[in-house]
């Protein structure tokens, strides 16, 4: 099978989260040389693929066969991919099956490794993440097989492959805040207490307020506010009470707690309630860090690029990997079309990112 008739017959499984549609019954077949482990939880599919070829280190391939419903507005049916001006047209062509392809592939060709060589695939990782890549590792913990390393193949370029490795993500802190008031007849304020009037002097120390200012891994932690509403849609009627909800992407310098404090300390005097909750900690692979020296020297050998480091964008499942003492990095190809109409990828990415995960493979020590 050749690696676009692999990556066609990958994109062809209707793997919307949290099905795989089959796939992993065709991938534990593909690389039917290696022992493979199914650790299902509710609806969620997993598989845990691996191979000890020596006593040295264990590295890991890791990602997700599930994609996001297309949605309208494709030029073909996102699920029978085409070939175009070189370019692959189907839904998952970026995020994140063209990685999936890459590492598959090459595990494939592969005839010997200086430790144990794995693959890590979940079928949640578009959706809540709660049965997905925690639970392999979960059980991975309890037999004693934890990967030392790994590579996360989610979609890390911007403009050209090889221009970006992500070492770290920052993490998630969602916020409810509900400030109390007491609803009146707009023509009499005197009798209300309007909560809008009670935010308004604190509402630009709350928004885009940076709770630290970055460091040399990651951007400041910034307050973004995400939605404001009060009342009932009505002039006449003064609000009772007002929800803003707000994201802060924070870094390591960064906590829950500071948050709650910092909004704490302003809404002294109010009539309030505030809801925090943490979907991802911040996490960071350090620079100088074995697997992602060895994976800057394989995009310059194949791509001819020095690569920078990046903790930009969204979560993703390195965080786990993160929490369990494995060292990830994450590269794959460009990130510009993913989750969108006509999502599509290049051939000739697909093939460097194959080569890049090979010379990763054959010159790995550990």
């Amino acid at each position: 099978m050749t690696l676009q008739e692999l990556f066609f017959k990958l994109l062809r499984y209707r793997s919307l989260t949290p099905e795989d549609d089959g796939a992993f019954a065709f991938i534990a077949d593909y690389l039917s040389h290696f022992e493979h482990v199914l650790i299902d939880v509710e609806d969620t599919k997993n598989i845990f693929l691996y191979k000890k070829f020596g006593e040295g280190p264990h590295l890991s391939f890791a990602g997700h066969i599930d994609v996001v419903p297309p949605g309208d507005g494709w030029d073909s049916d996102p699920f029978e991919p085409i070939l175009k001006n070189g370019k692959v047209y189907a839904r998952g062509a970026q995020d994140m099956k063209s990685g999936l392809c890459a590492f598959l592939r090459a595990c494939k060709n592969t005839e010997s490794f200086n430790g144990t060589l794995s693959i890590i695939l979940t079928s949640d990782e578009e959706g809540d993440g709660k049965h997905g890549t925690i639970e392999v590792l979960k059980y991975l913990e309890e037999k004693n097989l934890l990967p030392d390393f790994a590579i996360v193949a989610e979609p890390t370029c911007e403009r050209i492959l090889g221009d970006a490795i992500k070492i770290g993500r920052r993490g998630s802190i969602n916020g409810l805040l509900t400030v109390h008031g007491h609803q009146g007849h707009a023509a009499y304020p005197e009798k209300a207490k309007n909560p809008v009037n009670m935010i308004a002097p604190i509402l630009e120390k709350i928004a885009g307020h940076h709770f630290d200012e970055g460091d040399a891994s990651f951007s400041p932690s910034e307050l973004v506010v995400t939605d404001i509403r009060a009342g009932m849609e009505v002039t006449n009627v003064t609000p009772g009470s007002l929800k803003m909800m707000f994201n802060v992407r924070n870094s390591t310098n960064t906590t829950q707690s500071d948050i709650r404090m910092y909004i704490e300390d302003l809404c002294k005097g109010l009539n309030f309630s505030l809801k925090l909750s943490q979907s991802a900690h911040p996490f960071v692979t350090s620079s100088d860090t074995y697997i992602v020296k060895v994976l800057q020297n394989a995009i310059k050998e194949v791509c001819g690029i020095d690569t920078k480091l990046s903790t930009a964008g969204g979560t993703s499942d390195a965080r786990f990997l993160a929490q369990y003492g494995v060292k990830p990095v994450e590269f794959g190809v460009i990130n510009d079309t993913i989750h969108s109409p006509n999502e599509r990828c290049s051939m000739d990415e697909v093939e460097k990112l194959e080569q890049v995960f090979h010379h990763v493979i054959n010159n790995f020590k550990g």
